[in-house]
């Protein structure tokens, strides 16, 4: 899920999304950052008390733009994360490693940008290393904020700056996915096949915004849910996007992508 901005929540979507993850159960909760509208410690600490309920064995989050404070300058120029990490603790470049899955988190905010964000060269390394690290049988994932990929000419100012290197190292690491929010509009998109020549094929998996009433036109409040076959043989992993339609409507199963991934290499030392 991405994008819930606490503080301009909806309860009755809330009621919904916990009535989702009651029902699934997934084995672990992303959260691909904006998860207050404004960096206050009451607004973090409503997100935080939402996802430890959703949240089931496992917690990824990162930062988004909204979550390093604006108008307090004094905080957002010496402390643009303390806020943050006083609800979501001090990583912001989290990781979850399970038999089945490894997915690194991507710090893509900058407190000198208001809302666009960028994946340093450091960055992009760091994070390829972590990846090569994974198993053979793992879905490797890489969470961001901002898009590396988009589907609306609109939307290129938004693009994440330095992706372009950064996907094509993440792809010879072995990165199944790129997940990301930031536009609250949901997508999957062939990275193989829009992004240049890359090592694998890889896919952008972008979620909207997930009970907000910030709402793109067109676009109601969703979140994803990842299916993974890790098994012998040929390697696939499904993203279902789950809707919400306005009136307290339940989420429901809108679209379901099948992806098709290439294997992993054996495990390296770690």
């Amino acid at each position: 899920m991405s994008d819930p901005h606490f503080g301009t929540e909806q309860p009755e979507v809330m009621r919904a999304l916990a009535a989702l993850v009651q029902a699934e159960r997934p084995s672990a909760l992303v959260l691909s950052g904006d998860i207050t509208q404004r960096a206050t410690r009451a607004r973090g600490g409503r997100g935080r008390a939402v996802v430890d309920r959703l949240a089931g064995p496992r917690l990824l989050a990162i930062p988004g733009n909204h979550d390093i404070p604006l108008f307090a300058l004094s905080t957002r120029l010496l402390a643009p994360y303390a806020r943050y990490r006083s609800a979501f603790g001090q990583a912001l470049e989290p990781v979850v490693d399970s038999p089945d899955f490894l997915v690194v988190g991507v710090n893509t905010t900058r407190w000198y940008r208001h809302e666009n964000g960028a994946a340093s060269p450091q960055q992009a390394e760091r994070v390829a290393r972590r990846l090569a690290q994974g198993t053979a049988r793992q879905l490797r994932i890489v969470v961001v904020h901002q898009p590396v990929a988009i589907t609306r000419e609109e939307d290129r100012k938004n693009l994440l700056v330095g992706r372009e290197e950064a996907v094509r190292i993440w792809a010879q690491a072995g990165a199944d996915l790129v997940l990301g929010g930031h536009i609250h509009l949901p997508f999957v998109v062939p990275l193989h096949e829009t992004a240049g020549v890359l090592a694998r094929r890889m896919w952008c998996v972008q979620a909207g915004t997930a009970v907000s009433t910030r709402l793109r036109a067109g676009a109601p409040n969703s979140v994803n849910l990842i299916r993974f076959e890790g098994e012998a043989g040929e390697r696939r992993c499904t993203v279902e996007q789950w809707d919400c339609a306005a009136g307290g409507a339940p989420f429901r199963r809108a679209r379901v992508h099948t992806l098709a991934l290439d294997a992993n290499a054996e495990a390296t030392a770690r």
